[in-house]
């Protein structure tokens, strides 16, 4: 999320989706303000793909639906529309009246963490996703290293929150009954070297 286009510009949620089916780029709505989206890494694209993939067969085993980040989510409590890196629907499909580009009922949502976004999408926006009535699960996934976050709803204002660390571990997704390894969703992925400690054999120590 950056910088509303227009500091002090209120808009409508019909004049956004107007503007959005014109723009090359895409944006962002939260109460009467437009939010330009930031470009993806090579690594979040892939991530992405890779969780796509992996979710392929248990959406068919539960005939459920999979959307990737090209489609919108309203999310009318908070007033936003939003597009979430994955989503997966289990029952007939909401639409917002009169579009077939935005959706309202997802019962898993999948956000890839960025470094521009990953305190608004481990907040505020997880704080919008808890309006969703349909939400059963809320999956982060960090860019930087392997590490999956899970928080799954136990009634109505409980979540249960779960962590995955390290690519010989797994994740287990309960609203779809399944488990996915992490070294499957970072595939191709490399992560940053860690600093290396200091050492006797370290350049220009001495003695």
């Amino acid at each position: 999320m950056t910088e509303a286009l227009e500091k002090n510009e209120i808009y409508t949620r019909e004049e956004y989706l107007k503007m959005e089916e014109r723009n090359e780029f895409r944006s962002e709505y939260y109460a009467g303000e437009i939010f330009a989206m930031a470009g993806g890494t090579s690594d979040h694209s892939t991530i992405c793909f890779n969780m796509i993939g992996e979710l392929r067969d248990p959406l068919r085993r539960k005939r459920c639906r999979g959307f990737e980040s090209n489609m919108k989510l309203e999310i009318s409590q908070a007033d936003a529309i939003v597009y979430p890196d994955v989503m997966v629907i289990c029952d007939k499909i909401e639409r917002t009246e009169h579009r077939s580009d935005v959706i309202k009922n997802p019962l898993l949502i999948v956000e890839v963490l960025s470094p521009s976004t990953e305190s608004f999408d481990r907040g505020k926006k997880f704080e919008y996703y808890r309006t969703l009535q349909s939400l059963q699960e809320y999956v982060m996934i960090s860019q930087d290293a392997p590490l999956v976050e899970t928080y799954h709803r136990q009634d109505g204002r409980s979540w249960l929150f779960s962590v995955s660390s390290g690519l010989e571990e797994t994740v287990v997704l309960q609203s779809l009954e399944c488990e996915i390894r992490l070294t499957d969703i970072y595939q191709h992925v490399e992560f940053p070297q860690p600093p290396k400690t200091g050492g006797p054999s370290d350049p220009g120590e001495t003695d």
